[in-house]
């Protein structure tokens, strides 16, 4: 059975002294594409296998949008407080403290001014790693903050929804939200100064509900979930099943709820002659 024996003894590596791969070497899609992250981020986090946008969050924007990323943030100390301030519980406050601690970030959303491809550009992107992207106080008053910057140095608005909906934790004052957003961009809307509102993966809830839906121009990334209430829920309350690809960027770009669709490599040419066209 000398098959099974090794005839000549070569250089071989023990067991214990051999090496894993690192972690986050590779990205896997749905479909079960496997694509490189370094690739993967020379892509604008698109898969060219199969056109899969990942997720990202406001970093990966910015350096995306601004030219040579270069950009000042705005008001990036504002943390959340404890407006409800339940009795004898300190489940909130922990909670923001370990979703800033985990992800690096104050809140659900940041703002930035700078300049894409040469032009002035107000950015308030929100990220879905800051619990689930959930709108509190916070979230509105950074976007009201941004406005108030775009109105008073006649500069467009332009605004990246990513988020779950309202934030539990803060009850009526994340609701009130909605309706502070809404008001701000009638402002911006009177001094027609423009604001587009890019909806991606996925934009629901009291976010869909508001702001997102306001912009001068609604577009949104390909295969982007949005809607208001979920499929599973809408499907309980109507009694009926849905239409295939319900709530998807596409069915609503078809029903003429967005104006286009737009590939992540192409947002920063596509904003680009967009706002060229609006001037």
């Amino acid at each position: 059975m000398s098959w099974f024996k090794r005839k000549e003894q070569g250089i071989t590596t023990p067991t214990s002294e051999k090496k894993d791969s690192p972690d986050g070497l590779w990205y896997k899609t749905p479909s079960g594409k496997i694509i490189h992250i370094k690739e993967l981020k020379e892509n604008a986090y698109v898969c060219p296998d199969d056109e899969y946008h990942v997720r990202i969050g406001s970093q990966e924007y910015f350096e995306i949008l601004f030219d040579n990323n270069t950009f000042e943030e705005l008001d990036a100390n504002l943390s959340a407080g404890d407006p409800l301030t339940f009795v004898d519980s300190k489940a909130y406050p922990e909670r923001i403290e370990a979703a800033q601690r985990k992800t690096g970030l104050k809140d659900a959303a940041r703002t930035a001014v700078g300049k894409m491809n040469g032009q002035d550009l107000v950015v308030c992107c929100m990220d879905f790693s800051f619990i689930g992207g959930s709108m509190g106080s916070v979230v509105g008053e950074k976007i009201a903050r941004g406005i108030d910057y775009s109105l008073k140095h006649k500069i467009p608005f332009l605004m990246i929804s990513k988020s779950g909906g309202a934030r539990m934790m803060e009850a009526g004052f994340s609701l009130m939200q909605m309706a502070k957003t809404s008001a701000k961009l009638a402002l911006l809307s009177e001094a027609k100064i423009p604001y587009i509102s890019l909806m991606t993966d996925p934009t629901t809830g009291g976010v869909s509900a508001s702001f997102a839906m306001l912009g001068d121009f609604n577009i949104s990334e390909p295969g982007a979930l949005i809607g208001f209430a979920g499929p599973r829920v809408i499907r309980e309350t109507i009694g009926k099943d849905l239409p295939k690809g319900f709530q998807s960027a596409e069915f609503l770009l078809e029903h003429g709820f967005l104006d286009f669709i737009v590939n992540r490599r192409e947002l920063k040419s596509k904003l680009t002659s967009l706002l060229k066209m609006l001037a």
